[in-house]
């Protein structure tokens, strides 16, 4: 495997890594945008306690993430609906010629 041990920093914690090498810049843009989170919290609301800012971001995280599978798993539905329409269309002339 095609491993790396890189060290992130979110809430001005350092943390280390081992990833795979094309994870890395993912991983590095994740904790980025986790801190820029963490100061946008911080700057617009009266929460300084790190623990709280953290779970801001991650209730935010992973509502967004939450709604992003059912918006996927309701594009899956009508593409596999969209699919069988085809398929039968198609089964259908087939048939007749």
């Amino acid at each position: 495997m095609d491993e790396l041990t890189i060290s992130v920093t979110i809430a001005d914690r350092p943390y280390r890594l081992t990833i795979k090498r094309n994870e890395e810049e993912t991983i590095r843009k994740a904790a980025n945008e986790i801190n820029n989170n963490l100061k946008n919290y911080s700057d617009t609301f009266a929460y300084n306690d790190k623990q709280d800012l953290m779970a801001m971001v991650a209730l935010e995280k992973t509502t967004n993430a939450l709604m992003n599978k059912n918006e996927l798993k309701d594009i899956d539905n009508n593409i596999t609906i969209k699919l069988s329409e085809i398929d039968k269309l198609l089964s259908d002339n087939l048939i007749k010629d």
